[in-house]
């Protein structure tokens, strides 16, 4: 297959097992959605789910949460990984939306990458799950089946990785293409359960591919 064949086969399998996208970490608000995105590095979106709930029953807002100690904050968060910087980073991003954005978050990434604790793939999410923003965020789960299925050159940084995907989808299927290769990942091509050349898309895509796909 080339390039293009792989890209039509993708969309077109994933749209196949995954017609609808719901959002895996729940929220009411798009500050709830960007504290849970902040929440879920380095921990599952199933943590995240459980300890959300404790954590807005606390404080459901801005406003509310940048009254709430640091220790309280970690109390009801600190099941999840780096949960000590995640505390301080959600008191701080929740104290500024209060004082300079009148408690919304901003829709734009140069405002939202300056918050504490959010990064570009954070910001990204939001963009696109929260304001419905075009977006591809790269995660590990899609940096790792880029590289399998041909779509970056293995070593690509995640940086790169977006580019060449945002190059090979059309914009209209980012954001449903994000959650959808996340979904393939998890379910038939984790990390440990294909090696490159034991899922279907994998198949499908190199089917002479004999050896396992180091990535680095």
């Amino acid at each position: 297959m080339i390039k293009a064949e792989r890209v039509n086969f993708i969309i077109n399998r994933l749209e196949e097992i995954y017609p609808t996208t719901p959002i895996p970490l729940k929220h009411e608000t798009i500050y709830q959605l960007l504290v849970a995105v902040l929440l879920s590095a380095q921990c599952t979106d199933e943590r995240v789910n459980l300890v959300t709930p404790i954590l807005f029953a606390k404080a459901n807002n801005p406003y509310d949460m940048a009254q709430l100690k640091v220790a309280e904050i970690f109390d009801a968060i600190k099941s999840c990984g780096l949960a000590p910087k995640k505390s301080q980073a959600i008191k701080n991003l929740s104290g500024i939306l209060a004082d300079q954005y009148n408690e919304q978050v901003p829709s734009n990434y140069t405002d939202l990458e300056k918050l504490p604790g959010v990064g570009h793939k954070t910001a990204s999410v939001v963009m696109s799950q929260g304001f419905g923003y075009p977006a591809f965020p790269i995660d590990t789960h899609i940096h790792r089946l880029a590289q399998r299925w041909g779509l970056t050159k293995i070593g690509n940084n995640v940086v790169q990785t977006e580019k060449d995907l945002k190059k090979a989808f059309p914009e209209r299927l980012w954001n449903k293409l994000h959650l959808q290769i996340i979904f393939y990942g998890r379910q038939f091509c984790t990390a440990r359960g294909c090696d490159g050349g034991k899922c279907d898309i994998c198949k499908t895509c190199y089917p002479k591919r004999k050896k396992p796909l180091k990535l680095k």
